[in-house]
């Protein structure tokens, strides 16, 4: 079966290191404007170079975003930022903007252009004029089945890259192009400042009565244009029959513990996919211990029962401990206290090895007195073990009910 690459989100250095520890092929990530996610860390010029040599230094990709709605005025400044960018070997941009595209074709033609899932790209003649325009990539709508998708590949061919959105937040508008942020608050989504709003609880009214209705029969209200979350853990073989290039997972406001977790499921049902291996179905169990809402497959397999009854995401596992190494001498596992746990607590482990727990003997502090509670974010901490973890592992602990 052919290579299909992972392509995972990074929205700060830390996230950029669990990625590519996990086994990401590609990164994708943003600079201080132009991206449509402004309220995550993000990186200054001097970041993306760094980040690029890093992940170029790994044989690994870098896509930088770049997907705005322009105006008049963002145009000479996003010129500078592709000329920038580009002087550091990025490996691609991933535009929305029509504008944008024919001026990066104009004044920088060896750029390759991804075209971003804003574009609402949904069938062959629309993949074919964007191929004949230049663009290498399509990240194509949301709103693609998979039947879609294999008669778009079937017709282009290795003309052109396909990509795909595996798992992650899904946007209640179309391919995520919404006006309910800027009208609610001003804070524009097709800007990178969206709030969400799509998440916030609705009521009914009539037009001639002060009081509200609500749409439903629910005690917390509604939420009528909240999304699930997608995961394609269980189809994801289908989808790379169908002819996907690239596999990508949503989340650049997400956690380094989200990140990992995600990205080390989907890199091992990758691999098991491509060996032709059986599926291991505790790979999707996995993806039940991060934040997340309910799961749809999305519209691959047609409708996708999208609706959401509730804002609140749940979780079963928590980040308690990020990995710094493992020391030989004296059987001591280094870590950097993420949130409370204690001496005693079952734990397990995120490795892109085959740990699952962890048995700890002891816990101790830098000058290697016993620590019985830990909760002091960001403590250096040293767990008596025989379990060898490597840097970057996590380490976290079931929520109790």
């Amino acid at each position: 079966m052919k290579k299909v690459e992972l392509l995972a989100p990074v929205g700060s250095f830390s996230k950029l290191h669990t990625a590519l520890h996990f086994g990401a092929d590609a990164v994708y990530f943003g600079g201080k404007e132009f991206s449509l996610r402004a309220f995550a860390n993000n990186f200054s010029n001097e970041e993306i170079k760094e980040a690029i040599d890093l992940i170029h230094n790994q044989n690994k990709k870098a896509y930088i975003t770049l997907n705005i709605f322009a105006k008049d005025s963002d145009f000479e400044k996003a010129k500078e930022f592709v000329k920038t960018v580009n002087e550091y070997k990025a490996d691609g941009f991933i535009v929305s903007d029509p504008g944008l595209i024919n001026m990066i074709r104009r004044e920088f033609p060896d750029v390759e252009i991804h075209l971003s899932t804003q574009a609402n790209t949904l069938n062959t003649e629309t993949v074919k004029f964007w191929r004949d325009f230049g663009v290498k990539r399509i990240v194509l709508a949301r709103e693609c089945t998979l039947d879609e998708i294999k008669r778009i590949k079937d017709e282009v061919q290795d003309t052109i890259d396909l990509e795909v959105f595996v798992h992650g937040a899904m946007c209640i508008s179309y391919s995520g192009r919404c006006l309910l942020s800027t009208y609610l608050t001003d804070r524009d989504s097709n800007r990178g400042e969206c709030v969400q709003a799509c998440r916030w609880e609705y009521s009914l009214g009539e037009v001639s009565r002060t009081e509200s209705l609500t749409i439903q029969e629910d005690k917390r209200g509604t939420y009528i244009l909240n999304s699930k979350d997608m995961n394609t853990m269980d189809i994801l073989d289908k989808i790379i029959d169908a002819g996907a290039n690239s596999l990508k997972i949503e989340g650049r406001m997400k956690s380094e513990y989200y990140v990992g977790t995600v990205v080390n499921a989907y890199r091992k049902r990758i691999d098991q996919i491509l060996s032709g291996g059986e599926y291991d179905k505790s790979l999707y169990y996995e993806l039940e211990k991060v934040n997340h809402r309910e799961y749809t497959t999305g519209f691959y397999l047609g409708k996708p029962e999208q609706y959401y009854e509730s804002s609140v995401s749940t979780n079963s596992y928590k980040f308690v401990a990020e990995v710094v190494g493992y020391h030989e001498d004296t059987g001591l596992l280094e870590v950097i206290q993420r949130n409370r746990f204690f001496d005693g607590d079952e734990l397990e482990c995120v490795s892109n090895t085959d740990h699952k727990t962890l048995k700890v003997d002891g816990i101790f502090d830098e000058k290697m007195r016993e620590v019985k509670d830990c909760k002091l974010v960001q403590q250096k901490l040293f767990l008596k073990t025989n379990t060898k973890l490597n840097k970057y592992d996590m380490i976290r602990k079931r929520i109790e009910d």
